[in-house]
């Protein structure tokens, strides 16, 4: 277990360091004020780069939750096209493919997806020999085809059992007469997987399909993280531990489909294992519901961001308050951390603002002294935005992601190295960031 969990701080824990800046005492910590941290990433929330090999079983693990395809005619030799990009027809009438002619996919099952478009809807077909348009705003049995394969060649079928054709007017209709083989015909397309970059739990969860997918984390959660690993990290002089969860958490033994419970067992263990080695927690909420960021460590489905919706962002708050009341009280709990990674393109700076600090008072009511933190977002903001932000008057932690982890450049620095070049090559900003009434400042990297 050691030998395992070692290799794993060389390659991802010790990149991510958390270190508060300030020289203040902070609250919570037995014979130290520094927070020396690593970040439990990959566990309750799946990230398929640091483990690939939980997606290995799912069938056609090729095309999942996400996957972005293209299919051209391999009898016109044009590329299927959603015109404007969604709320029109679609044709096959392109001989270059770009953005209207790629689609992500929503997997019903392996063999059964939707189609969505670069605008949002999904293509739709309303019964044999109707013509596809991607008009749908959201998807059911009229908007969902099955894919039958052959290497890279697919016939795309309707519910019906009738097939797609793309007809010498350039057109996509659902009237192929009878069933096609896999020659040049009407029917048969050839499928490019033009990406396939979203490896979360949404990926997991529905790949694998609810049974398997239980099977599957719940081995993982047992293994990946144990009582074990906290004693190495005690024995090595870590501190605190943060623990990214997702927001089905709160919902746990049974959330929403397709997730997966069992993540608040595994977290309440983290937090006796912490206890018993002196080890305080940071419970990091990195996934919201619709997903802040669109990418997988935020669970998203297929790339798009719906976070900032009020819907959203009131469930959200409600799960702040269910880890608030629940581990408040714990001896172990450093801090909570409202929200992980927003991101600067698709969530306002002000709905971000209110939103925190509507979490800040919410942790407050049930705990004086339980550290906030607020993450930057990521993208094209300034890191001052939040610092200055006024969301609450004691005890906040603005969380910044430098990611020296993800630049060849520092890989052949030791942890210590990659510490001190963040002291030095970043001291103007973070001399900046240390004002004496400002919050408390920790650096990801």
């Amino acid at each position: 277990m050691e030998l395992t969990f070692s290799k794993w701080v060389c390659a991802f824990l010790l990149c991510c360091w958390l270190n508060f800046s300030k020289g203040y005492s902070v609250e919570g910590l037995r014979e130290d004020s520094k927070v020396k941290a690593v970040n439990l990433g990959g566990w309750l929330v799946v990230e398929g780069w640091i483990k690939p090999s939980l997606f290995d079983g799912i069938p056609n693990g090729d095309m999942l939750d996400g996957t972005e395809v293209q299919f051209k005619s391999v009898t016109l030799q044009k590329y299927m096209s959603a015109e404007n990009g969604g709320g029109m027809n679609v044709t096959v009438s392109r001989d270059v493919a770009s953005s209207w002619e790629s689609f992500k996919l929503w997997r019903v099952s392996e063999s059964e997806f939707q189609f969505r478009t670069s605008q949002g809807q999904f293509l739709t077909c309303d019964g044999v020999g109707c013509s596809i348009s991607a008009t749908a705003e959201s998807p059911s049995t009229s908007e969902t085809f099955f894919i039958e394969r052959n290497n890279s060649r697919v016939h795309i079928k309707l519910k019906s059992g009738a097939y797609l054709q793309a007809t010498i007017e350039n057109q996509l209709t659902g009237d192929y007469p009878g069933t096609p083989g896999w020659d040049d015909n009407e029917a048969t397309f050839e499928m490019m997987i033009v990406a396939n970059n979203l490896h979360g739990d949404f990926q997991l969860a529905n790949g694998y399909g609810h049974n398997d997918a239980k099977k599957v984390l719940q081995r993982h959660r047992n293994t990946f993280i144990t009582t074990e690993d906290f004693h190495f990290l005690y024995r090595h002089g870590i501190n605190t531990v943060r623990i990214p969860v997702g927001w089905w958490i709160a919902s746990d033994p049974n959330p929403p489909a397709p997730f997966i419970g069992g993540t608040l067992e595994a977290l309440d263990n983290a937090f006796s294992w912490a206890q018993a080695y002196n080890i305080m927690c940071i419970i990091d909420l990195h996934a919201a519901p619709g997903s802040q960021n669109g990418m997988e460590h935020s669970a998203s489905r297929d790339g798009f961001t719906g976070w900032p919706s009020p819907d959203y962002i009131s469930q959200t708050l409600d799960v702040i308050d269910f880890l608030a009341s629940r581990y408040a009280k714990h001896p172990a709990l450093l801090g909570i951390e409202l929200l992980n990674e927003p991101s600067a393109a698709t969530v306002p700076l002000d709905t971000l603002v209110s939103y925190y600090k509507q979490g800040y008072q919410i942790v407050r009511k049930y705990s004086s002294t339980a550290y906030v933190i607020i993450c930057q977002r990521i993208g094209n903001a300034d890191p001052l935005e939040l610092y200055q932000a006024d969301i609450g008057s004691h005890n906040i932690v603005v969380d910044l992601h430098f990611y020296n982890l993800f630049d060849p450049f520092y890989v052949n620095m030791s942890a210590a190295d990659n510490i001190q070049f963040i002291y030095k090559s970043r001291e103007d900003q973070l001399r900046a960031l240390n004002s004496t009434n400002g919050p408390l400042v920790f650096i990801v990297f």
